[in-house]
């Protein structure tokens, strides 16, 4: 189980302070969509610049016009590129070609899919290397939980790595660890906090003992 910081309400100096504060808890970093849609893939280059050691993460959110979508992000420095899972089947081939032939890795966000079993079994067969159970701002505010969706995309799933997101936070973790998901991704529950190295390493030992059991 990984842990990935997902930053979205940043400017690219904010970003690098956080992660700064972090990094020696998390794995992977996202570079959130607010953030690039405010400054752009040079949020993606800059970051991997300063953190060449974390995976970065740029949820780019593809709909359409894949694989040069795909390369612009691997281009900048994205190791793992997100496309939604109600792109077009043919757009979700060409973002997984595309990402083989960089060496870079494609995860499929499920935000808004209303068969999450049948979209992630085909998804599965399609090459994607993470499924992403994502409950959006907008849902959690109306007190949704992902946990059941994220059991029925690992009861399908035979090769991808199963991914989860939305309002986690220390509190909520344990119930999230028991369902095993390859890769947990906390926002607010670590961006909030006053003392996130603190919170970031409590959640990260959490995992850790998680993997364990």
């Amino acid at each position: 189980m990984k842990l990935q910081l997902a930053l979205d309400l940043v400017n690219i100096p904010e970003a690098i302070e956080i992660i700064k504060e972090v990094e020696e808890h998390i794995d992977i970093v996202e570079i959130g969509t607010p953030v690039i849609n405010k400054e752009g893939l040079k949020a993606v280059t800059e970051i991997k610049a300063a953190f060449p050691n974390l995976e970065v993460l740029a949820d780019v959110k593809i709909m359409d016009a894949a694989g040069y979508e795909v390369s612009q992000a691997s281009a900048a420095g994205a190791d793992i590129i997100t496309i939604l899972a109600q792109a077009e089947d043919s757009s979700i081939k060409g973002a997984v070609e595309e990402a083989k032939k960089q060496g870079k890795k494609i995860l499929i966000d499920m935000i808004a899919v209303k068969d999450i079993k049948k979209r992630a079994a085909e998804l599965d067969e399609l090459g994607a290397d993470y499924i992403c159970v994502h409950t959006g701002y907008d849902l959690q505010a109306e007190g949704k939980d992902s946990l059941e969706d994220l059991r029925t995309i690992k009861s399908v799933v035979k090769n991808a790595k199963t991914a989860i997101a939305g309002g986690i936070k220390l509190e909520t973790l344990a119930e999230v660890i028991k369902v095993q998901p390859d890769l947990i991704i906390v926002g607010g529950g670590i961006t909030s906090k006053d003392d996130k190295k603190a919170e970031a390493a409590q959640i990260q030992e959490l995992i850790k003992e998680g993997v364990m059991v």
